[in-house]
């Protein structure tokens, strides 16, 4: 589960939350505490990391941590 390292790693480094509360069932808005320019660059983050386009419509999709570790596992990222 390296790749769920790495994603956890830009949360972290992006939100500025401690490792422990970056759970896949973490909402990224309430748990996390992103506001929407919050979510914004963490978008960016995820893209440049894993060499991956995000549609605006595909990232409204993700509540939670596990919602964007699902679209990177459907997106060839594992």
């Amino acid at each position: 589960m390296a790749e769920f390292a790495a994603l956890k790693e830009i949360i972290v480094k992006q939100l500025g939350v401690p490792e422990e509360k970056v759970k896949e069932e973490a909402s990224i808005q309430e748990d996390l505490g992103a506001d929407s320019l919050d979510v914004v660059e963490l978008i960016m983050a995820i893209e440049e990391k894993f060499g991956l386009n995000i549609e605006d419509d595909q990232a409204q999709g993700f509540a939670t941590v596990g919602d964007v570790w699902k679209f990177l596992n459907n997106n060839g990222v594992n």
